[in-house]
């Protein structure tokens, strides 16, 4: 597993939604915002599911994802694999994180289920001669 820094850690709780890229069993590829991201520990990272619905799928045949982040010219790729809780202790903090996310914006959102992805490789893909080197 690889392990985010402590400074991709901070960007990755910064900014407001990071990029979440599948694809199918066959390799066509899907890339979806997200916003209800949270980091668990530094090689795993927590997605609610509240929309996804291709990119569920995806990641049920195929649960090879990347995650993609940045601010200004900063910023991270992290590639991993899935697993998806729709029950237990870590979903059920999950939902109630998102009823009150729900409250707070105003905004109807239930969680269905928790992403849950374990890093394997992390990436940089800010501009200039270091884009697209492999971090860890």
């Amino acid at each position: 597993m690889a392990q985010m820094t402590e400074r991709i850690q901070t960007l990755f709780a910064k900014v407001p939604s990071v990029v979440l890229c599948t694809a199918t069993a066959d390799g066509t590829p899907n890339a979806v915002p997200v916003g209800a991201k949270k980091i668990i520990d530094a090689e795993t990272i927590l997605i609610s599911d509240q929309f996804l619905n291709k990119t569920l799928a995806n990641m049920q045949s195929n649960p090879r994802v990347a995650v993609t982040f940045w601010e200004g010219h900063e910023g991270y790729q992290l590639k991993g694999t899935v697993t998806i809780e729709t029950s237990g202790p870590r979903f059920e903090q999950t939902a109630r994180w998102i009823d009150d996310l729900s409250a707070k914006l105003g905004f109807p959102l239930k969680s269905k289920g928790a992403v849950i992805m374990k890093i394997e490789a992390i990436y940089a893909v800010a501009p200039g001669p270091g884009a697209g080197k492999k971090l860890a």
